[in-house]
C-alpha cells in the first residue's frame, strides 16, 4: 500500500479537491457568519448539487462535498450570487482566519476581523494553509485552534503573538493590522518550501524581541451546546451538518444568522433554544469528543470505514477517540486517548497519540474493536 498523499493546501470554492465522491468544495464565511437566506440558500445547493450534507470544518469553514465536475461552474454561481464567493481566487486562499465566536456586532474583534478583510491584499506571498486568529474577545477561545500569527487578548491589552512564541507584541487596535503585515513579511522573508508555518520558523531562528515580550491571557472556558447571550448553541457529530435538518432548525428557530466554531459547535444568532434533532444539545454527549475522517469511500486514501465505528465506539472509549482512515490523521491533529488507524481494511490502536504514531497494537478487525476493553 503506498503512503497516503498530503496536500500542501485546502479546498475552496475556486479551488476545490478531488475526493472519492466527487469535488470537495469549500466555503469560507466572512467573520465566522452566514445571514439566515445565505444558510437556506447553502442547505439548497448542498441538496442539489452534493451529497445533503454540510460539514463543518476545524477551521470554522463549511463544505459541499460529492460535487460532480460538470457542476462546479453552476455551483459557483450560485455561490456569488449569495455573497458567499470571493471575486478572486487569490483572495479566497488569503482569508484563511478564524474568528472568536462570540464578538457582537462591529466590536474590536468584528473591526479588526473586517480591517484584515479589507487589506488581504497587502500580506506578501504565503503558503496555502497559513492562517491568523482574531482572538480579541473577553477571554481566549482559540489558543488551541492552528493559526500562524494570532491577535489576542491580553491581560487589559491586545497583543500580536507568532505561533510558537510564548509572549508578543502589545498593540493598539488602530496600528494592529499594520503590525499583524509587518509579521507576516518577517514570516515571508524567513520561510521556505521545507519550512512553512510561523511555528517552525519561530523554533529555528530567534523571533525578533520587538515581537515578543508580554503573555496572552488565561484561555478561556470552552464553549458548550446550550445558551448563550446571542443564541443557543448545538453540537455536530463529525461536523457533519444535514442540510434538511439545519434548514428545518434554522427556520423554526427564527434565528437572523448562523456563526461557525473550528469545535463542531454552531450557534443561531438570535434563534428561539428548541428542540434540534439530528443535533447534539448535551455537552457531556461523547460524540463531541469524537473525531473520524469521511472514511473509505468517500476518500481514496482512507483504508477502512470509519463514522460508524466511531459512533458505536463512542460510549465504550473514556476520554477522546479519534478513528482516522489513513495515517495522516485529517480530522485530528492533536493527540487523542484513542486512536484507530485504517490499514489494509483493519485497524491499528495507538494510545495517548496521533494518527502517525507508533501503534500498541496492529491488525484489529471490527469485531474485535467491538468486544475490547479500552482502559
Amino acid at each position: 500500500m503506498s503512503a497516503p498523499i498530503v496536500q500542501g493546501w485546502c479546498p475552496g470554492a475556486h479551488r476545490p479537491m478531488t475526493s472519492g465522491d466527487g469535488l470537495v468544495v469549500r466555503v469560507r464565511p466572512r467573520l465566522a457568519r452566514l445571514e439566515a437566506q445565505q444558510v437556506l440558500g447553502l442547505c439548497a445547493l448542498a441538496e442539489r448539487f452534493g451529497n445533503g450534507t454540510i460539514d463543518l470544518t476545524n477551521r470554522a469553514n463549511l463544505q459541499l462535498r460529492g460535487v460532480q465536475e460538470k457542476d462546479h461552474r453552476s455551483l459557483l454561481v450560485e455561490l456569488a450570487e449569495l455573497g458567499l464567493l470571493d471575486a478572486e481566487p487569490g483572495i479566497e486562499m488569503r482569508r484563511n482566519m478564524l474568528v472568536t465566536p462570540l464578538y457582537k456586532a462591529h466590536d474590536r474583534t468584528a473591526r479588526l476581523a473586517q480591517e484584515l478583510i479589507d487589506r488581504l491584499g497587502e500580506l506578501p506571498a504565503l503558503p496555502a494553509k497559513f492562517g491568523f486568529a482574531i482572538d480579541a474577545g473577553p477571554q481566549r477561545l482559540l489558543a488551541s485552534d492552528s493559526a500562524d500569527i494570532r491577535l489576542e487578548t491580553g491581560t487589559d491589552i491586545l497583543i500580536l503573538r507568532a505561533d510558537g512564541a510564548e509572549t508578543g507584541k502589545p498593540v493598539d487596535e488602530s496600528n494592529a493590522i499594520d503590525d499583524l503585515i509587518a509579521l507576516a513579511r518577517w514570516f515571508s522573508e524567513h520561510s521556505s518550501d521545507e519550512v512553512r508555518r510561523m511555528a517552525q520558523v519561530v523554533a529555528r531562528r530567534d523571533l525578533p524581541d520587538i515581537w515578543q515580550g508580554v503573555h496572552p491571557a488565561p484561555i478561556g472556558r470552552p464553549l458548550q451546546p446550550g445558551e448563550s447571550a446571542l443564541g443557543p448553541l448545538f453540537g455536530a457529530a463529525f461536523g457533519q451538518l444535514p442540510a434538511r435538518a439545519l434548514k428545518e432548525l434554522m427556520e423554526a428557530s427564527d434565528a437572523s444568522a448562523l456563526r461557525v466554531t473550528p469545535w463542531r459547535l454552531f450557534l443561531l444568532e438570535g434563534g428561539a433554544a428548541i428542540s434540534a434533532p439530528g443535533f447534539v444539545t448535551d455537552g457531556t454527549d461523547p460524540i463531541l469528543s469524537t473525531d473520524a475522517c469521511a472514511g473509505a469511500p468517500l476518500c481514496p486514501q482512507a483504508q477502512v470505514t470509519t463514522r460508524e465505528i466511531a459512533r458505536a465506539l463512542a460510549t465504550r472509549v473514556p476520554g477522546s477517540l479519534h478513528v482516522s482512515g489513513c495515517v495522516k490523521g485529517c480530522a485530528r491533529k492533536a493527540p487523542a486517548d484513542i486512536t484507530l488507524v485504517g490499514q489494509n481494511g483493519r485497524f491499528d490502536l495507538v494510545k495517548q497519540g496521533r494518527a502517525g504514531d507508533e501503534p500498541l497494537q496492529r491488525g484489529l478487525t471490527e469485531k474485535t474493536l467491538m468486544t475490547m476493553e479500552f482502559t
